[in-house]
């Protein structure tokens, strides 16, 4: 088992011995999403840490794209709700890069990416320059915030 899901049903326990149900139902919900990326397709696996991260981070961009709907149809309080189980979620992601690390990380792909074609990558090689910086970046950063840093620097 991943130490990451290790340390999640660990911390359901002690939610449960508190009765915090706010964080017992999002490590539940979190553990259920794990288990259902175990089993998907044809043969059931056992994630690494890094799947497991990539699982969680999944799940809190869907909490922040319904508080984000909520917060437009004048929800306040299932919004509120959503924030709160992201949150809790974002405790067990790695820090994000800061916007002069992400620049950093999107000058370091082109500078790959230029090195494997012998010229400057342009718009046509963003592909190239987002697989490398993906890589560079290990699940630090949003794709959306990846993407716009690569196309500034390109």
């Amino acid at each position: 088992m991943s130490e990451l899901k290790a340390q999640l049903r660990a911390d359901m326990t002690s939610a449960m011995k508190a009765k915090d149900k706010l964080r017992l139902s999002t490590l539940r919900m979190l553990l259920a999403a794990i288990q259902n990326a175990e089993v998907s397709g044809t043969q059931a696996r056992e994630l690494s840490d890094t799947d497991v991260v990539a699982v969680l981070q999944k799940e809190a961009k869907k909490r922040n794209e319904s508080a984000t709907v909520y917060e437009q149809n004048g929800r306040g309080e299932l919004a509120a709700n959503e924030r709160a189980e992201e949150a809790i979620i974002e405790e067990y992601l790695p820090t994000q890069l800061t916007e002069a690390e992400l620049a950093e990380v999107a000058d370091t792909a082109i500078a790959q990416v230029a090195e494997e074609l012998g010229e400057r990558p342009g718009m046509r090689q963003m592909g190239q320059v987002m697989k490398a910086a993906t890589a560079l970046a290990n699940g630090r950063a949003d794709g959306s915030r990846l993407s716009a840093a690569v196309k500034s620097r390109l």
